[in-house]
């Protein structure tokens, strides 16, 4: 009822959160400002869970009244050491780009709850349009840490976001395609992830080319550009929904740790 169950969810708060953080490193780091930012994040993403709960929209509800009692308990906490550190982050007049990052967060979390009424059609863009607000944790960690809101803490957030679409996309294909025996039968479930992937290419690409990206930020995206393209063509295998997990989690690592040196070195 109180522990925030989507593990891929705190995968795209975390990892983009690091790469913010480390990328911020080349310039030197707010560590205070950083850290007020960390447990301002996780707490917000954590209070989500108990509120749903008290609220009855999650699929585990509060249901007795030591329940409901105790929930209760957990989101008075929890709402205290957000506003604590909220407030601790914009006195006087520090750190203002944070409602801007903050707002657009909100509204994408606003927009992914209308979209979430579609039922199973609007699940996936859903999530995908969710992911806008776990990954400005990019932005957030670094304009906390080095004082600027700049195109590299777009950027940083553009690239995860894309990474993250990419994830999600491709989970659902894999979920949807757990009894494709062969390329054919992978092609007509997964038609539109392969177009993702070609348009994915292209705009990495694009970014590149205009220098919004660093040259060498497309290298993070090969491993998961391969991950995909290779699924297509790969024996057919039972689906192992944790063995896919902790597979996704590999690639987020390996994309954020590519991701920092692409703005690193």
């Amino acid at each position: 009822m109180v522990i925030p169950r989507e593990h891929g969810a705190w995968g795209m708060m975390l990892v983009p959160l690091a790469t913010g953080a480390v990328v911020a490193a080349r310039t030197g780091i707010n560590g205070q400002a950083l850290t007020l930012f960390i447990v301002a994040a996780m707490s917000l993403f954590w209070l989500r869970t108990p509120v749903e709960a008290w609220l009855g929209t999650s699929a585990v509800k509060a249901q007795s009244r030591q329940e409901r009692g105790f929930v209760v308990w957990v989101i008075a906490g929890i709402s205290f050491l957000t506003a604590a550190s909220i407030a601790a982050l914009l006195w006087n007049g520090h750190n203002r780009g944070l409602l801007l990052i903050g707002g657009i967060a909100a509204l994408a979390f606003a927009v992914q709850a209308a979209v979430k009424k579609l039922g199973r059609k609007g699940r996936m863009p859903a999530q995908v349009i969710g992911a806008i607000g776990l990954t400005s944790t990019a932005a957030g960690a670094y304009y906390v840490a080095t004082g600027q809101l700049d195109h590299v803490s777009i950027a940083l957030w553009i690239a995860n976001w894309l990474f993250a679409g990419d994830q999600i996309h491709f989970v659902q294909v894999r979920i949807r395609s757990s009894r494709a025996a062969d390329l054919d039968e992978k092609l007509q479930q997964g038609l539109p992830f392969f177009a993702g992937q070609i348009l994915l290419i292209g705009i990495i690409l694009g970014a590149c080319r205009v220098k919004f990206f660093p040259t060498t930020l497309a290298l993070a995206f090969v491993p998961v550009l391969l991950r995909g393209t290779l699924w297509f063509v790969r024996r057919a295998q039972p689906l192992d929904v944790h063995k896919l997990g902790y597979s996704e989690l590999a690639q987020a690592l390996i994309f954020g740790a590519l991701l920092c040196a692409a703005f690193l070195l």
